[in-house]
């Protein structure tokens, strides 16, 4: 099984080199890959004893049940420009299940959306037509949403009619008219639930157009799952950097930029917050002003699960995806998202749910299941979530309580504390909101460039922002190697080993 344990890094490192990476997330290695690539000596500092932040996979409850420690499907990992560019699809083994999200409803129903956009069309009934009005136009031009969500909003679309497109119906959904389009219940709590992923109040304009992005991509190339984990991603990066001559080195935390050896290049896949601490009073005082007014969300807690069996789901539809959203109706997680918005913890609250097991048997012990699970909270929360979570997974696979074998639960708080790129628990390290979508960090067509020479911020709070997608990394060092060195075209990413150049 592919993991994310640290590859093996010189016990001294050499001299210096031309660029640095500060956080060995898919961010910092991605960045980490392109710069190698492009022939520059790279060295990559990691904090942790392990690489990979919340792209991490490893056995969080009992022995042999492999969990992701973040992020667990990847609807980007086959529609990102940089992975496709690496090449991920050829390194690891990605399985895309045909169902790619479920919502369970109230007595053993449910709304499917199945990456046949047809088969969802039938399985909705009278709202199918307007499901396939909805999304037809966009699964049609999937390539072109993935680009122009893939980057910063500043730049010039290369396909505007599209954007038209995507941009009417995220403005629908992001507003109080989202029910004129449905008539039933399944619809409509189909699209809440990935609307939902970000954490905001709802409707959101900036909610509604991130879930329109994943919903996207699953009627298009699926929502896959890596075998192995998340962690199998990582460590694909990790070899590729190494096999270029990077150097990887953990355990290392950095403090202050002027601890980093002289570097051309500098990368930093950390916050804004983290940024305005490592370089101190040497930003220009208007930037240091913004990045200080960047704000952060509402957070998540999050509780997996060993298991003795497969979730037993009321509706048997729900095993054929690796991606369950809980929470009821449209109205219910209304209720559940703006009780969070407001600062309360939700009695029934929205989850998020993944069984790889179902797919990926390297997972769990022969016959045994491993269940991923997270819900939504108010910043900085301390509150275990364990139970709540339990009990809205029993609320459509009764039974579920007596299929658990170990648990394990990380509050908000703790999140934070395993991984300082989520504050207080943000696992978009920044709000989604337009405002940020557009300033993120700042006002700024290359946004990734900050004002000290050689220094570039490539973390999730950069444009496109959150995901397992390498796509902030994969910009900035762009960005990087045409201002410090000229390059204006991307490197090679491709699998086949390449020479490195002098």
């Amino acid at each position: 099984m592919a993991s994310s344990a640290t590859p093996a890094t010189p016990a001294t490192p050499g001299g210096a080199p031309d660029a640095i990476v500060v956080g060995s997330g898919p961010n910092g290695l991605a960045a980490a890959v392109t710069l190698a690539r492009a022939g520059l000596s790279v060295r990559v500092y990691e904090q942790a004893p392990r690489i990979g932040g919340g792209a991490a996979t490893a056995e969080l409850t009992l022995p042999g049940f492999h969990h992701d420690v973040g992020s667990a499907v990847h609807p980007m990992a086959v529609a990102s420009e940089f992975f496709r560019r690496f090449g991920l699809a050829e390194r690891i083994s990605l399985v895309v299940p045909p169902l790619s999200y479920g919502h369970p409803l109230e007595h053993g129903a449910a709304a499917l959306a199945w990456r046949d956009l047809e088969r969802t069309v039938d399985d909705l009934g009278r709202d199918g037509p307007a499901w396939r009005r909805f999304f037809a136009p966009l699964v049609r031009e999937a390539d072109a949403v993935a680009e122009f969500t893939g980057d910063t909003l500043l730049r010039v679309p290369r396909h505007p009619l599209t954007v038209a497109r995507f941009g009417l119906r995220a403005l629908e959904q992001g507003s109080p008219f989202w029910n004129l389009r449905f008539r039933g219940v399944a619809a409509p709590a189909l699209l809440t639930g990935v609307i939902a992923h970000s954490i905001r109040p709802l409707p959101s304009l900036a909610t509604a157009g991130a879930g329109l992005t994943l919903a996207v991509h699953g009627h298009a190339g699926g929502w896959p799952i890596p075998v192995g984990g998340s962690g199998a991603i990582i460590q694909a990066l990790a070899d590729d950097l190494l096999a270029h001559g990077g150097e990887i080195v953990t355990n290392t935390r950095i403090d202050d930029l002027r601890d980093l050896p002289k570097a051309r290049i500098v990368l930093l896949d950390v916050t804004p917050r983290a940024l305005l601490a490592l370089a101190g009073d040497a930003l220009p005082d208007g930037y240091a002003r913004s990045l200080a007014a960047f704000r952060y969300g509402n957070a998540a807690a999050k509780v997996d699960f060993a298991l003795s069996e497969p979730v037993p789901w009321a509706n048997p539809h729900l095993a054929q995806t690796a991606t369950l959203h809980l929470g009821g109706t449209r109205a219910e997680l209304v209720r559940a998202e703006n009780a969070v918005a407001r600062g309360r913890h939700a009695d029934f609250p929205y989850v998020l749910v993944s069984q790889p097991s179902l797919f990926d048997p390297t997972r769990a012990p022969h016959g045994r299941h491993t269940l991923w699970a997270y819900t939504h909270v108010p910043s900085g929360s301390t509150r275990d979530q364990t139970e709540i979570v339990t009990r809205q997974i029993e609320r459509y696979a009764p039974g579920f309580r007596d299929t658990i074998l170990g648990s394990n639960s990380r509050t908000a708080a703790e999140l934070q504390r395993l991984n300082p790129n989520l504050v207080g628990g943000d696992l978009a390290a920044g709000e989604i909101t337009v405002g940020q979508l557009i300033r993120r960090p700042v006002l700024s067509p290359d946004p990734w460039r900050t004002p000290l020479p050689g220094v570039y911020l490539c973390s999730s709070s950069t444009p496109p922002g959150p995901g397992v997608h390498g796509l902030p990394g994969f910009r900035a060092a762009l960005s990087a190697l045409q201002h410090e060195y000229g390059l204006a075209e991307p490197p090679d990413l491709s699998p086949t080993r390449l020479p490195r150049l002098t």
